[in-house]
């Protein structure tokens, strides 16, 4: 077993600050990516939301593979993000904290090791590990009743 893995993937411009994402050597469809207005037309998400999205989506896959392992049959996950951009000394733009929540559909006392489950979730998520290097993310989990199970702030 390789201690690397590559990911490839080829842009294309296909508009003025369009680009059509292709992910090489896989089946996956193309995604169009484009910057917001004024500069773009909005035509798909723009980097800082990709970046966003790929945290939320990680830690939300996450969580399920941890309640899995444990043999848990999870109702549907929920998952709401925010990111928050400052600009930084220089005048130029910058994601500086990122906060994601996710709602579980079931009750806590429903789901086998759930506190075993929640106590090492976070570290399956690549994305969120790798942009802690450089960005704060905020992680908080609720039950089906609103109940905060678990929190961090890294």
């Amino acid at each position: 077993m390789s201690d690397e893995q590559l990911i490839e993937l080829s842009l294309e411009q296909t508009g003025d600050y369009e680009f059509r994402v292709r992910f090489d050597g896989t089946a996956i469809p193309d995604l169009v990516t484009d910057e917001t207005a004024p500069l773009g037309g909005e035509a798909g998400p723009n980097p800082s939301r990709l970046l966003v999205a790929a945290v939320a989506n990680c830690l939300a896959a996450s969580l399920l593979f941890a309640l899995r392992k444990f043999k848990n049959a999870p109702g549907q996950l929920a998952t709401k993000a925010r990111a928050t951009m400052t600009r930084n000394e220089h005048g130029r733009w910058r994601v500086t904290h990122v906060a994601v929540d996710l709602q579980l559909a079931d009750a806590a006392s429903a789901l086998e090791h759930i506190d075993r489950a929640l106590a090492q979730f976070e570290d399956f998520c690549i994305v969120t590990e790798s942009v802690r290097q450089g960005i704060a993310v905020d992680v908080s989990v609720r039950d089906a009743s609103g109940t905060v199970v678990h929190t961090s702030n890294v």
